[in-house]
């Protein structure tokens, strides 16, 4: 009886300690970031915006300083519909120049305005480019190279601010850049890891890091509206990762505001640090390049 009555304990510690290496791990993984002392939780997040970085191609995404690419764009209304389609080029010298060059066969003006170019028309061959450096603005439309509006420039300036691919490459030392773990979800059916990370100008920003791959599956931006005395949330949705020259980019993204989708982009391409020509930037390459891009679709 003795014999049998060892043997049964024996076999339910086997059992207990079995049964709690298999409760161990979720134990872990479902780590309550309330729960963890503050340098235990920025530790914890800093940990995994360098396995964010490194996912996305380690130094050959950090060292990213020109991109260029282009694809379809889907606008969609206020109420949420799908309102038309337009063909852009992007091109990008981080952190604060851009070159936006929108084609499209017709007039369809209304298209502009969804995508903050309000009072612009297509040229002839439907040719549109807004360009961005630092603190200034000009487009080229069917009336010729004229000034952005000041507004149009400050949202360029304030989107720069939220761009996650600014925040991971030249902010993260940034003084009054906190940084803590967000905790352990399921988003889209994928395991991810959350790190939230807080600038000095009050911008939150909330980052989706997928446990199996690494990569961005999600990313939040909340600010504060102090004339609707609210919160507002713009998300960026990631999906269909590629390898491009040196980094892992998300060739389809979805852009909403407050849960309302307000733009999905399709990439055809993308390259990176490509060496643009110095005058890319520059207000007076705008009606040159107009020009080309109109002997393009002829």
């Amino acid at each position: 009886m003795r014999m049998k009555l060892a043997h049964f304990c024996r076999a339910m510690l086997v059992t207990i300690t079995f049964l709690g290496l298999l409760c161990f791990p979720a134990l872990v993984a479902a780590q309550n970031p309330d729960n963890m002392m503050p340098e235990q939780s920025e530790a914890k997040g800093k940990q995994i915006l360098r396995d964010l970085i490194a996912g996305l191609g380690g130094p050959g995404y950090a060292e990213v300083r020109e991109s260029e690419c282009s694809g379809l764009r889907a606008l969609f209304g206020h109420s949420g519909d799908l309102t038309g389609y337009i063909n852009f080029t992007d091109f990008r010298h981080y952190p604060d120049k851009a070159r936006i060059e929108y084609t499209r066969r017709g007039r369809n003006t209304l298209l502009l305005s969804l995508i903050g170019l309000d009072g612009l028309d297509f040229a002839h061959g439907g040719v549109v480019i807004a360009l961005y450096n630092g603190d200034r603005g000009w487009s080229y439309d069917r009336s010729g190279v004229n000034e952005l509006p000041a507004p149009a420039v400050t949202d360029f300036q304030e989107a720069m601010k939220r761009n996650v691919d600014n925040l991971l490459r030249f902010r993260l030392n940034e003084p009054g850049l906190t940084v803590r773990f967000g905790g352990n979800d399921t988003v889209d059916l994928k395991q991810v890891d959350w790190v939230e990370l807080n600038d000095s100008e009050g911008r939150k920003y909330r980052l989706a890091v997928n446990r199996a791959t690494h990569f961005l599956d999600r990313a939040v931006v909340s600010t504060e509206d102090p004339e609707n005395q609210q919160i507002n949330d713009d998300t960026t949705i990631y999906s269909n990762y590629q390898l491009k020259d040196s980094a892992w980019t998300p060739m389809q993204f979805t852009g909403e505001h407050n849960g309302r989708r307000t733009a999905q982009f399709f990439l055809d391409s993308c390259h990176y640090n490509p060496g643009f020509p110095q005058d890319l930037f520059a207000k007076d390459s705008l009606k040159t390049r107009g020009v080309e891009l109109l002997s393009k679709r002829k």
